[in-house]
């Protein structure tokens, strides 16, 4: 990889006006709506008095895989791994309207040849009528094999690390199922990788079938959260973070498991069929 100038890189403005259709669709890619008499599942999924969820913000006006069409920076995208997300909202994400996104590299950090590098891409969603920063979306990308440019200069600190979840008994333990469509709808609302829809694609890369988007898991966790510390209100989920441990496939239930930790909600999220932890580290503001 060349260091600087993956160190250096920024996106142009992506412009991205979306519809209340658009954050319908992202809400039912979630699995919202499954109670269709729920008023507060309807809240997400019905145009009058809709609202939007927070995680949204990871998905809007994404610069794309930018890596796959800059060559020159020698990454060898066909072994990225994302690693962790990050969303902060400074205001409420509207259900609809027209952001301003704006991405860079803000650090790549060495972990030596052989092993890779952990980038970290921070993008900000600004309103473009007001010019008003909305919410700041951060990922931490692992980069396999694309370690040992320290050696010739170059390598910044990793992100801060996520704090680890506590041992004691979760607070709060809730049960999310996924639809075995789920991959469908949610690449709907951007991630067209084949992988999450193609059979075949999928045992090309080890899996025994397509599995559902990190980001959707990462989306899911946040809806289990807004219903057990928010009222269902998504104003009060202002942060939320985690690290996206292993996949999951379309049709497992996931249980959010959490804990109250002063004016922050520590988690995680396991799939229940096979007993595996999917998200980790996760820590949420609301």
């Amino acid at each position: 990889m060349e260091y600087e100038k993956t160190r250096a890189w920024t996106s142009p403005d992506v412009r991205h006006a979306y519809t209340a259709k658009d954050t319908i669709l992202y809400a039912l890619g979630l699995g919202i709506g499954a109670d269709p008499l729920d008023p507060v599942q309807l809240r997400f999924t019905y145009e009058r008095n809709l609202v939007a969820m927070p995680t949204m913000a990871a998905v809007l006006a994404s610069p794309g895989f930018w890596m796959r069409d800059r060559p020159e920076l020698g990454i060898d995208y066909t072994k990225l791994v994302h690693g962790e997300q990050r969303v902060t909202l400074h205001r409420p994400l509207a259900p609809e309207g027209t952001l301003i996104g704006r991405s860079r590299v803000v650090g790549i950090a060495d972990k030596g040849a052989g092993k890779g590098a952990l980038m970290h891409v921070e993008k900000t969603l600004s309103d473009e009528a007001s010019g008003a920063l909305v919410a700041t979306s951060e990922q931490v990308l692992f980069l396999r094999g694309d370690g040992g440019f320290a050696n010739v200069g170059g390598g910044d600190a990793p992100a801060p690390a996520l704090p680890a979840t506590p041992e004691r008994a979760p607070d709060v333990e809730l049960d999310l199922p996924t639809r075995p469509d789920a991959a469908l709808l949610y690449r709907l609302s951007g991630d067209v990788n084949p992988l999450h829809v193609d059979p075949a694609f999928a045992a090309r890369a080890g899996f025994a079938r397509p599995i559902l988007h990190g980001l959707a898991t990462y989306g899911i966790a946040g809806w289990g959260l807004v219903r057990a510390f928010c009222d269902g209100d998504p104003a009060r989920l202002t942060s939320i973070a985690a690290r996206l441990s292993a996949p999951v496939y379309p049709g497992e239930t996931l249980r959010l498991e959490a804990w109250r930790e002063g004016g922050e909600v520590a988690f995680r999220c396991r799939v229940v069929e096979r007993d595996v932890v999917v998200l980790s580290h996760g820590r949420a503001r609301c």
